[in-house]
């Protein structure tokens, strides 16, 4: 059969993709991918894998209506050019103008994979957001009508979409997220050094305020710990300013890496991951890549996020009592926004160096037992009727 696998931004193709495409290479079907705009390094990956890749008009970010009716035709008319038997979507934009686009080319199966809901999802009292949230949940339930299996990545967002009418029981299928390929991100000793790491877009939703006020506080308490950031500057209308990052760093209370195409040796260089997003996030990748290489790693009890941490009987204690740090068998699991319970999570992290180097090992251990990408990409090539 004929494949073709739309996302927002090409290199997530290849990133949190391209074991899912490989695998359908390898069952023996043609299969094409499609994102924004072109990098000569995911084509020439792609074609080395025998895949062909087919660029479009898309701004993963804003809704300006000219530029996103011209995406809609640029799909339509490749849809329609490629022919494709099965066409899977994720992310926002994709998964709605793809669903869109698909049933008009007559395209035999449609199906969407819902990666995180993103910046619109997030509480807010702005108005702005509200009537944006409004518009893209009536283009949700328009595109995803006429998909076969809508594919979630954490049970926050599946309940959200059917209390609201977006799908029906029947297209819901939950995953573990987009998984982590446990080879690729082998498991490290930990380091004595006491580092801290976070990688995310810059985007305050994803907590990087909150991760510079935690590490000020912590520095205070213990000045050699060391902070490091790694992500690239995002035009989100949420985002982190340029001015701001470089105040952090001449602060000296953050090392910013800038944007790391792998992020292994990043993560070889910390004792512990942190991510202290409200983002809304699918369920987040790279915790999943920290565990894999065995660290521990504190993450909040937020959508997406929660589902990294397996909390301990005391943990699940701590969060009926309302505490703002939950302990967890490879982390902690913190209250978003609560920069407190965060630097009191990232000073256990540290007092406490046997604890942490036992949640690393079992972070690794469920890494291989959940999160196994080929265990993930299993389940959405039986659903897709692939295997």
């Amino acid at each position: 059969m004929k494949i073709l696998v739309i996302g927002a931004a090409p290199r997530s193709l290849i990133n949190f993709r391209g074991a899912l495409l490989e695998k359908i290479v390898e069952r023996g079907h043609e299969v094409a991918a499609s994102a924004s705009g072109e990098v000569p390094i995911v084509t020439a990956t792609l074609k080395d894998m025998g895949i062909r890749y087919h660029p479009i008009r898309l701004e993963r970010a804003g809704m300006n209506p000219i530029k996103d009716i011209k995406t809609l035709l640029d799909m339509i008319r490749m849809i329609y050019r490629l022919e494709p038997d099965i066409v899977l979507s994720y992310t926002i934009k994709p998964v709605i103008y793809g669903g869109l686009s698909a049933p008009l080319c007559g395209v035999k199966a449609y199906y969407s994979l819902i990666s995180g809901l993103g910046y619109i999802f997030t509480e807010s009292r702005s108005l702005r957001k509200y009537f944006l949230g409004s518009m893209i949940r009536m283009l949700y339930r328009l595109s995803l009508k006429r998909s076969r299996k809508v594919f979630f990545q954490n049970p926050d967002d599946q309940a959200l979409f059917l209390r609201k009418g977006l799908v029906q029981s029947t297209q819901a299928v939950l995953i573990k997220g987009s998984g982590v390929d446990i080879g690729h991100y082998g498991i490290s000793p930990l380091p004595d050094e006491p580092v801290f790491l976070m990688i995310a877009r810059l985007l305050a939703d994803k907590g990087v305020r909150e991760y510079v006020e935690a590490a000020d506080k912590v520095k205070k308490r213990l000045p050699q710990t060391r902070f490091l950031l790694v992500g690239g500057l995002d035009p989100n209308p949420n985002a982190i300013r340029e001015s701001e990052l470089k105040k952090w760093q001449e602060a000296g209370i953050i090392e910013y890496l800038g944007y790391l195409d792998d992020v292994r040796h990043a993560i070889q260089m910390c004792r512990c991951y942190v991510l202290p997003s409200y983002y809304r996030e699918g369920l987040p990748r790279s915790v999943l890549e920290a565990m894999s290489m065995g660290r521990p790693v504190i993450t909040t009890d937020a959508a997406g996020c929660r589902e990294t941490v397996i909390l301990t009987r005391e943990g699940q204690r701590q969060r009926e009592q309302g505490d703002g740090v939950m302990r967890g068998e490879n982390g902690y699991l913190v209250r978003t926004r609560d920069v407190v319970a965060l630097a009191n999570a990232m000073l256990q992290i540290l007092e406490e160096p046997a604890m942490a180097k036992s949640m690393a090992i079992r972070g690794r251990e469920i890494a291989e037992e959940i999160f196994d990408v080929h265990k993930v990409n299993k389940v959405l090539l039986k659903e897709m009727g692939l295997l």
